[in-house]
């Protein structure tokens, strides 16, 4: 869902006037995310603890701010959420970069900057090229001047705010080898620790391949395939992933079930985190379903109604 510029800014009011009224639920029951203490990333006893599914801040709180920003994991973060989650691209002199789309077009203003270069794929500009863009004018006046944030930019924030990462790795097929790329960043920016791995960190695509290759190369790591494979193909996802992450109508609380019945990766049950999921009604529906996990644009919408840990 895209929120048009003036409806932003009137839900991002409402946004904090719930927080204010309500408090932050996920803050409260929040584990210590400096020393590693509480529960794991979505696990039953987190889940437990509060009664609700895990809420992640899809591409920050981006019903509010513009997506992929820092601004949007800054307001996700004030709104009282743990958890974002963002898309890794690669530039052309091979820099990864924070941007869902394969085109700067619809989130930037690279039209006006560069108007010669169309179709403007990502892949086609540099990084500097793209730290000149403006990448937030398109969502409102308030947020002139965002930009797109490299890979390390982003997680360097993430960690200031004690957030924890849901990290998508976004059309691998453009980018051979932006699995070890980024597992390299991630790295060097200290995100590969005991305490990351386990408490912190999900990556995932919508490419078997690729969540598979990142398995083959961090075994430890908590990885997820967004899709909705047959319950019969489940198994052999099994064997490289931990979640399976689909698109919330195609699914069903059979399906969810025949999920969980599934030991993966790590040998624990596996987990379902469904998406896109804004407003109040289909995420009591998936609640009912089963579901660990609502990723959504409005997280402090799904939060009242659902509850989250």
């Amino acid at each position: 869902m895209y929120v048009r510029p003036a409806a932003a800014t009137a839900a991002a009011f409402l946004g904090f006037t719930l927080t204010l009224l309500g408090g932050t639920a996920s803050a409260a029951a929040r584990p210590d995310t400096a020393t590693g203490a509480g529960p794991g990333p979505g696990s039953a006893a987190g889940r437990a603890a509060v009664g609700g599914p895990v809420v992640y801040a899809h591409r920050g709180a981006s019903a509010y701010a513009p997506e992929n920003t820092l601004d949007a994991i800054d307001l996700a973060m004030r709104l009282g959420f743990d958890w974002v989650e963002n898309d890794v691209q690669r530039t052309k002199d091979g820099e990864l970069v924070v941007v869902h789309d394969d085109t700067l077009a619809r989130t930037t203003d690279v039209e006006q900057v560069f108007p010669d270069r169309g179709p403007w794929k990502v892949g086609d500009f540099t990084a500097a090229e793209i730290a000149r863009l403006d990448a937030g004018s398109w969502f409102g006046e308030e947020y002139a001047g965002a930009f797109v944030p490299t890979l390390r930019e982003y997680l360097d924030r993430v960690q200031r705010n004690r957030q924890r990462l849901l990290l998508e790795i976004k059309k691998p097929e453009l980018y051979p080898g932006i699995e070890e790329q980024t597992l390299k960043v991630l790295g060097e920016a200290g995100w590969l620790d005991e305490r990351h791995v386990a408490q912190r960190l999900v990556v995932q695509s919508f490419s078997a391949d690729s969540v598979r290759v990142v398995h083959g190369l961090r075994p430890d790591l908590v990885t997820a395939f967004l899709g909705t494979p047959t319950v019969a193909d489940l198994p052999r996802y099994a064997e490289f992933t931990d979640r399976i992450n689909p698109w919330h109508t195609t699914i069903s609380a059979d399906w969810v079930a025949a999920v969980h019945g599934l030991r993966g990766a790590h040998g624990k049950a596996m987990e379902v985190d469904t998406w896109i999921v804004d407003d109040a009604a289909t995420a009591r529906k998936v609640k009912a379903m089963g579901v660990d996990g609502i990723i959504t644009n409005a997280p402090d919408v799904i939060r009242e109604a659902v509850g989250d840990f």
